[in-house]
């Protein structure tokens, strides 16, 4: 049912692996590669066509050309006012909808809880025409908050799947010695099952900060200047309007992506125990 370990594999097996895994390694990460020696490019080299080859020396003057000739510092605090209120609006919700679909039965549970679900199946490029419109007639075409709304809606489905299977897992006996005890329904949310859900909660904000900061399409949908553009859609501003700055375009590309990184690396410990509590018995 599960694949072998491939220490246990035959001897030609492990060496075509240990062969492949490089070879793979390689291939995968050579965009990231690319863009990152392209950030330090001179752009005399761009105009020469000298575009994979050999840098004629390392421009990292570009990083700072990013922020003096562009207003990328604007962006990046655009996907920040996105970023955050999404992040924790959504998971502040999942935690309550996974709490109520995760402990109390009643005869729709498994009706709501699939409505939830449901929407992560809808493919979003649908979606593209009516939620303009009808940001358009709310008055929040264009704006953060409009933003944000549409992302808490539509996050919060997967956020709810992730937090109901997480609190279903959890022992129901600490949630009945609490009632036997008298203690209110919320009290128990909140003193006993909040507490035991924080790898799960910092695992799930690690991965909504990495989708909405990411985020092309509706960046690019539901706003159009450059007061609420996020970053991913204003790094297409860097580019001129008769030459390609694909150095400038590479340089705010690596600043674009170090956010999303260094939330990674500051919540790891958490984020691989929220993903892998509950896996063994």
């Amino acid at each position: 049912m599960f694949p072998r370990p491939i220490e246990q594999a035959s001897a030609p097996s492990r060496i075509a692996y240990q062969v492949a895994l490089p070879i793979v390694l390689i291939l995968w990460l050579l965009p990231l590669i690319g863009v990152a020696i392209t950030s330090v490019r001179p752009s005399s080299d761009l105009a020469a066509g000298n575009y994979f080859g050999v840098p004629s020396y390392l421009a990292f003057e570009n990083y700072l050309d990013v922020f003096r000739n562009s207003p990328i510092a604007s962006y990046i605090l655009n996907s920040f006012k996105v970023t955050i209120p999404t992040m924790i609006g959504a998971v502040a919700l999942s935690c309550l909808t996974g709490f109520a679909l995760g402990i109390y039965k009643f005869r729709a549970n498994i009706f709501v809880f699939f409505l939830f679900v449901a929407g992560n199946f809808v493919p979003f490029q649908i979606l593209m025409v009516p939620v303009r419109d009808l940001t358009v007639n709310m008055g929040l075409y264009n704006t953060s908050l409009g933003l944000i709304l549409f992302h808490v809606a539509f996050q919060t489905g997967f956020c709810t799947l992730f937090m109901r299977n997480f609190i279903r897992a959890l022992p129901f006996e600490l949630i009945e010695a609490a009632r036997v005890e008298g203690v209110a329904e919320w009290r128990i949310f909140w003193f006993v099952v909040l507490p035991i859900m924080r790898p799960a909660i910092a695992a799930l904000s690690v991965l909504i900060f990495t989708f909405i900061w990411n985020d092309y399409f509706w960046a690019t949908v539901l706003t159009t200047g450059a007061s609420t553009q996020p970053v991913t859609a204003g790094l297409y501003s860097l580019n001129g309007q008769w030459v390609a700055a694909w150095h400038l375009v590479s340089a705010g590309s690596i600043v674009a992506a170090l956010p999303p990184v260094m939330m990674f690396f500051l919540m790891q410990k958490h984020f691989i125990a929220g993903l892998t509590l509950g896996a063994v018995k």
